[in-house]
């Protein structure tokens, strides 16, 4: 599925109408009797917590109660996931889920503690592309250089990620098939912990969402030397892709959206819904999602719920490509 910047606003013109049934109706929109927590699946400073912490913000003034965003990283995102699929669904649980515990996980892990179907979509809320990082000492100054080196160094880099079943994982796993590179994995358990190692040098390479490595990079601390979109990222237009890199089609958007329990009723999903919708469009937080490297992209219920069985068929063959499988 390719993704468009045009698409995103296009997306989110469509979306006022969200919710339109209950207006009509003359019914009160549903709203929480008590503080909301939003569960985000890994460690603070990553861009799952810069998405939650932005919403969250917006979000309270809307429902009338305080909106809490709480960390709570593990295997990949599914142990925060799973305390989602197992919670009440009165409305005042949600997960900010991503590629991995939407997607990825479930054709990655051979034991999963939720089922896919544990969770109802509720809104798909930015896109983010994955950059390939490295230390700012490795002797390299561009992609091709990498390859170069990685193929005369085989299994003597390592690169790290915000965990197993990320998109910054199956990322380095597909870039390593079809690359012909061998690279050692090192699972971190979110972005802040990639971070400080790389810039130390305890990593070799980084593949993870942008927006974390956009100030550092900036201040020469890493270098940026690929994204993995299909077009150059519009926080790095002087970045070339993987694709125009040299390996073709090679594509891995992550994102980022809002996931409640599956017995949520409808007029609550919609609720959120439309306040997602409504934030999303403001351009206070159009510009500041972009000053971090993320491209709203809002999509309601049902249209998420299909955005996600798109993305299940293309992460279960790259998963099934790259040979990787987790206990």
């Amino acid at each position: 599925m390719t993704l468009s910047r045009r698409g995103a606003l296009g997306a989110a013109l469509a979306l006022p109408f969200i919710g339109q049934a209950a207006a009509q109706s003359g019914q009160a929109p549903w709203a929480p009797s008590r503080p909301v927590r939003i569960v985000v699946p890994f460690q603070g400073g990553g861009a799952t917590d810069l998405t939650a912490r932005l919403l969250a913000e917006r979000l309270s003034p809307m429902l009338g109660q305080p909106v809490v965003v709480d960390n709570r990283p593990g295997a990949g995102g599914n142990l925060g996931a799973d305390m989602v699929a197992k919670a009440d669904p009165d409305g005042h649980t949600l997960l900010m889920c991503t590629i991995g515990t939407a997607s990825i996980n479930q054709f990655l892990y051979s034991r999963m503690p939720y089922k896919p179907e544990d969770l109802s979509a509720v809104a798909l809320a930015n896109l983010v592309a994955n950059g390939i990082m490295v230390n700012a000492n490795l002797p390299v100054r561009n992609f091709a250089e990498f390859l170069a080196h990685a193929k005369a160094n085989p299994g003597k880099l390592n690169y790290g990620t915000p965990g197993n079943g990320t998109s910054g994982h199956l990322s380095g796993e597909y870039l390593k098939v079809r690359a012909g590179i061998e690279m050692t994995h090192v699972p971190y358990r979110g972005t802040g912990g990639v971070i400080p190692d790389l810039i130390a040098g305890n990593i070799d390479v980084a593949v993870d969402n942008l927006p974390a490595y956009l100030p550092h990079a900036r201040e020469g601390r890493m270098k940026i030397i690929a994204v993995t979109s299909k077009d150059r990222w519009f926080a790095l237009p002087e970045v070339p892709t993987v694709q125009e890199s040299g390996i073709a089609g090679f594509e891995a958007v992550a994102w980022f959206g809002v996931q409640a329990p599956s017995r949520m009723p409808r007029p609550i999903l919609d609720r959120y819904a439309t306040a997602i919708a409504e934030i999303s469009r403001n351009p206070e937080v159009v510009e500041r999602q972009r000053s971090i490297g993320a491209e709203p992209f809002p999509l309601g219920p049902d249209e998420f719920a299909a955005f996600i069985r798109a993305e299940n068929t293309k992460w279960q063959e790259v998963v099934r490509l790259a040979g990787a499988r987790l206990d």
